[in-house]
């Protein structure tokens, strides 16, 4: 199985999107994934929507909006809101996990095979054959 990350955007204008594949792949839907870092004292939010592969496929896709919404307890911004309340009404329920910032790496590449051995630990994604 090929899993793929396919970078939307950092999440400004691009969680639309992000909210658009989620709504129209519902049959395709695997897991949706928030994730926390925290970047010079501000914390950075990410998400990643997990598709099943098409029929006799062996693609994963992996959509993804990169560390683009800052956020703090006290305040929730209008895309995190969005994204939840779409979450709510699908009755879905993101995987939330604190991860390094990608800054820590010297390439999305590697940030990338980070986060597909974090999404492996957690038993999101299925294991290599």
């Amino acid at each position: 199985m090929i899993q793929r990350f396919i970078e939307l955007g950092e999440g400004y204008s691009d969680i639309y999107e992000w909210v658009e594949l989620l709504k129209t792949n519902e049959d395709r839907f695997h897991h949706v994934c928030i994730f926390t870092s925290e970047f010079n004292a501000v914390k950075k939010f990410s998400v990643a929507l997990i598709l099943k592969p098409v029929s006799d496929s062996k693609f994963m896709p992996i959509y993804f909006c990169r560390e683009g919404i800052e956020y703090t307890d006290e305040k929730t911004s209008k895309r995190i809101q969005l994204i939840e309340k779409t979450l709510k009404e699908r009755n879905y329920s993101p995987h939330r996990l604190e991860v390094k910032h990608s800054s820590h790496f010297a390439e999305p590449a590697l940030y990338h095979q980070y986060l597909t051995g974090i999404f492996r630990l957690h038993y999101i994604l299925p294991p290599l054959r």
